[in-house]
Parts: C-alpha cells; structure tokens; sequence
C-alpha cells in the first residue's frame, strides 16, 4: 500500500505538537509569560502535569520520576495548589476554562482523594464553564476507588498506556501488565462514564515481530476503545538515560518499523477507525473522528485534538503553555518547581517568542498534519520547494494552485514533508526521533 523510499526517511523529525517546537525553547523571562497570561480572553483549555509514576518504564521519554517518597509528592501537590492560585489571579476576568486535561507521569500516581482535592482547587480559582475532562492512566496502578473519583468528576475521556499486549515486549521495555489487567481497568472506566477511551500501543519496540504487533492490535479491537494511538518507540538514548536498558540491537530496523506502521494503518482501517493523521485512529463517532471529518482537527502539546482555543495554560513541572504570540515551559526540575511555586512566583523557565512567520509556518506544519494539505502561496523562498521535488516525483504530494496535498500513498512520509517548512528544524536534528 505505502511506497517504502528509505532516503527520504533517513532524517529526524518533530513530531509537531507546537511550532516552534520545545527544542528552540531558551530562557524566558517570567514578565512575558505573566503578560500573555494578562492578555488571554474567553475560552481557553488547562493542562496539568502530575510527574509521578509508581513505576518507571524503560522506554519513557516523559518528565516523571518514582513517586515513592509521600513527602515529596505531598510536597509538590502544594505548590501546585500554589502555582493554581497564582496564575488564576492573573488571568482577566472574562477567561473561562472549557477543557482540562490531567498527564504525566501518571495522575493516578497520586491518591483519589488528593486529586479530587486538586480538581475542587481548579474549581474554586479559576471560572469553569461546563469542561470537558480528559486523563491519562496507568492501568497497573488503576483502581476502582480511582474510577469512582473519575465517575465523580465527570470525566468523559480517558487514555490507557497499553503499549503492547506481547509478554517479551513488555519485559524488554520495564511495563510488564497482563491482559486482564487492561480488560479490568477498560470496564471500570465504561462503568463509570467515560465515553471516549483511547488505547496507547507502540510498533518498533525490542523484539517486536509484526505478528506481535498484529496480535496487539486485535486483542485491542476485541475490547473496542473508541481511540488509538499507535506510535513509533522513539529511540534517543543519548537524550533519554533510562532508555540506555533498551539493547538497540534489539530492536527492529526501519524497513520493519515502516511494515509496522502499514500493518497497523491497513488493520485499524479495515476495521472502521477513521485515520487521524499518520498514527492516530478514532472511531466514527469519536470526537475526534467528527474533527477530522469537518476539518477541525488541531495539534498542540497533548497531539491531535478537537479542541479549538488558542490558549493552552500548563500548571505544574515542565508544563507548556501556548499563546498565539508565546510558548513557554515551567521549570522542569520538580525541587526547583516547589521552590518557586511555593514562593507565589511564576514557574516558567524557558519558551520562545512566536514571530509572525512562526505563526504563519505553524498553521501550514498543522494543515499538513491534521489536513493532509496547506496552502503554500505565501512561502517566500524557494528551498522548501525545491526540496519538496521528490515527494513531487513520487506522487507522494501534489501541488496545484498554491494547495500543497499529501497523496495517500505519502501519508508516513507527512512529518517530513512538513519539517521541510521548518526552518529551525536542521539545527536541531538530535532532538528528533526516525520519521517512521
């Protein structure tokens, strides 16, 4: 089905989840971040960060660590609740919150009592207007005294870290977690009213066999989660230490990783899921299926989304917020992060000014992702195009009138054909993990 062209795959790439992307982030002065704070009107979305997981996996690329010691995890729910308070003071008074958003780490790392106490602090600062709730879990600490808190709050969407059902995978990647613990945690979570559940799995994993990944894939089907997210394990030791435990020569080449993707994207579709993008898949009737299907589908730091505000507010330890005219990441080491937020002082660390051009580069890099088109009459250099040539050559994309179209056949090859629009992108091409 897909065109398998390894020259073209050969460079890292962003995923995209912000233009700029995190890797242009340098150091930010608090004053501007509270300015765009000052400045956000109307309806806008909140992310907030829990940095803690029972256990740590080895493929893990997120800002989290143990969450053993009570004292420090204690420790950190108070400045957060401090960090709350801070930033809800300085918004206007015409703000209103419409989604929140809890990740990690793994909010349910913390107990069902301290996150309800969070989510009634959430409520009591900031002005709430009918939210829609959202949540990442981690199935091996799941419980039912948790579902009933997510049944309490109200929260509609959920997110399991499944990664692969394959027994060797699971132990090579530190998450081993049986089958009928996923099975349990998919049925707590419908008893108790969430409505939109995704599954995440991962193809390129060590010791992954595409008859691993098949098998995955259909005992995820047997249980019907209305999302899923198949992603391509990013493999950056040299960034990440702890995934120095993975043996790399274990792991699966890129002609096996691009198979993978093609056997995960015909399966899923074959079985009804609507594609979102190059890795994502929704039912239907999903959300996120209806966004796509109306052309409203958006990008930002949690990946594609149906959420339509400008203004993403990030609380908590490496969390981005995004303004139109401002990204900016708080402070990502959590003792630093309890020291400033304790101290009522703002906690953003670093972050970048958002240029016109950043702008209008970022609504194409979007378009592409979330669209599979962009319109590029305004482009003013001639690089990108030229660049773009192969791709042309290879009815991988089209160009007509200005209308930049990703072909079916160039749908894995989407993310690097938007970074040729990136200009930070060369510069920072170790940040990045294979494009498949």
């Amino acid at each position: 089905m897909w065109p398998y062209h390894p020259d073209l795959l050969g460079t890292p790439v962003p995923r995209y989840t912000s233009y700029p992307t995190a890797a242009e982030f340098a150091p930010l002065s608090p004053t501007q971040y509270a300015e765009a704070l000052g400045g956000a009107h109307g309806a806008i979305s909140l992310y907030v960060h829990i940095p803690f997981c029972e256990k740590i996996c080895f493929y893990c690329g997120c800002n989290t660590g143990k969450s053993g010691k009570r004292q420090r995890l204690e420790s950190y729910l108070d400045a957060l609740s401090c960090e709350i308070d801070l930033v809800s003071s300085i918004l206007p008074r015409d703000v209103s919150v419409r989604r929140i958003a809890f990740g990690g780490g793994s909010p349910n790392a913390i107990s069902p009592t301290e996150f309800l106490t969070l989510v009634d602090r959430l409520i009591a600062r900031f002005s709430i207007d009918d939210p829609t709730f959202s949540i990442e879990l981690d199935p091996r600490t799941f419980s039912q005294e948790w579902a009933k808190a997510i049944g309490s709050v109200g929260i509609q969407r959920a997110s399991l870290g499944v990664q692969t059902f394959a027994t060797h995978c699971q132990e090579a990647i530190g998450r081993v977690q049986p089958e009928s613990l996923i099975e349990h945690s998919t049925d707590l979570l419908r008893k108790y009213g969430v409505s939109s559940l995704n599954f995440d799995l991962m193809y390129g994993l060590p010791h992954q066999s595409q008859e691993d990944l098949s098998d995955s894939l259909q005992r995820t089907l047997a249980m019907g989660p209305d999302r899923i997210a198949l992603f391509g394990y990013a493999h950056v030791p040299h960034l990440i230490a702890r995934q120095r435990v993975i043996d790399g020569n274990a792991l699966p080449g890129s002609e096996q990783r691009f198979a993978m993707a093609e056997l995960g994207h015909a399966l899923l579709t074959e079985q009804g899921y609507r594609s979102i993008g190059f890795d994502h898949f929704a039912k239907p009737d999903d959300p996120l299926a209806l966004a796509s299907a109306a052309g409203t589908l958006r990008r930002n730091f949690q990946g594609f989304t149906d959420d339509q505000s400008p203004v993403l507010i990030g609380l908590g330890s490496s969390a981005v917020s995004s303004f139109p005219q401002l990204l900016a990441q708080n402070e990502k080491n959590s003792g630093r992060y309890r020291m400033l937020a304790g101290q009522s002082r703002l906690t953003s660390a670093v972050g970048i000014t958002r240029t016109e051009d950043d702008r209008h580069r970022g609504e194409m890099i979007e378009s592409l992702l979330c669209r599979g088109s962009a319109e590029v009459r305004r482009v003013t250099t001639q690089e990108p195009l030229d660049a773009l040539q192969p791709f042309l050559d290879l009815d991988l994309a089209s160009i007509e009138d200005g209308l930049l179209a990703i072909t079916p056949s160039g749908l894995p090859y989407a993310r690097v054909i938007a970074a040729l629009f990136d200009t930070y992108c060369p510069q920072s091409v170790r940040r990045f993990s294979s494009a498949v």
